[in-house]
């Protein structure tokens, strides 16, 4: 079976961000630097594979038409990820100015904004495009909250874990996983989360870097409060073993 135009334009995304970190890794080699060379671009390569595996074996179960361009930003965003992720695992190997960092960061922050405006725009907003969204979110603030706690402390490790904490506590507590309402704010959280990160991986004013990373946790903390409580309020209701869209 060939490649449906469905599942080309994800493809050929994650393969853009595939080149794009092979790209980066010559380019580091040739100056003297080893930014995703080895264990970077290996780590770079798995994100990008695993999360176009598992977004497309979303459109299929859900018979996906058509991909669309809220998705097509998304999926844009995601080989940034792919990128940041290559990055900060190699700055565990080797020195890498936080502005390589930053570079990629800012935009992937910024086209978070531009796929829910596009959804909304063209009217074609979808339940898988909704979870890949969120899912990219948070593996982007796990990436940085792992590159920004060996300056901070372990503690800002909350802000990138919480997330896959509440999928996990899911698993034992099945009212975890029930339908929560939309919430505008759960999207002003998380846009905080990446700013205060961003501003910490910089490394100025370390100060400033810790009080900001500390409200953006506290906002987190109280968002998924919010939802925990609603959640268990309901949980006898029917229906709740739906799935959690946040």
């Amino acid at each position: 079976m060939g490649i449906t135009r469905v599942q080309f334009a994800p493809i050929s995304l994650a393969a853009a961000g595939a080149v794009a970190a092979t790209a980066l890794g010559i380019a580091a080699v040739d100056v003297d630097r080893s930014w995703l060379p080895g264990l970077g671009w290996l780590a770079a390569l798995a994100y990008l594979v695993t999360s176009t595996v598992l977004l497309l074996r979303g459109l299929n179960r859900r018979h996906a038409q058509q991909f669309g361009a809220a998705n097509g930003v998304t999926a844009l965003r995601s080989a940034l990820v792919g990128l940041i992720t290559g990055l900060v695992v190699d700055s565990f190997v080797e020195p890498m100015p936080s502005s390589v960092l930053v570079a990629l960061v800012v935009p992937a922050l910024l086209l978070d904004a531009v796929d829910g405006w596009v959804a909304r725009r063209c009217d074609a907003a979808t339940e898988v495009g909704a979870q890949f969204d969120m899912e990219v979110d948070a593996f982007l603030l796990l990436a940085l909250s792992v590159y920004v706690s060996r300056e901070l402390g372990a503690w800002v490790l909350a802000i990138g874990l919480m997330r896959y904490a509440f999928v996990a506590a899911g698993w034992l507590l099945p009212w975890l996983r029930g339908q929560l309402p939309p919430r505008y704010w759960r999207k002003v959280v998380t846009a905080v989360q990446g700013i205060a990160l961003t501003f910490a991986a910089t490394g100025w004013l370390r100060v400033l870097a810790v009080v900001l990373v500390a409200f953006a946790l506290a906002l987190l903390v109280e968002s998924f409060g919010r939802d925990v409580i609603w959640l268990a309020v309901r949980r006898n209701v029917s229906g709740s073993e739906l799935p959690a869209a946040r």
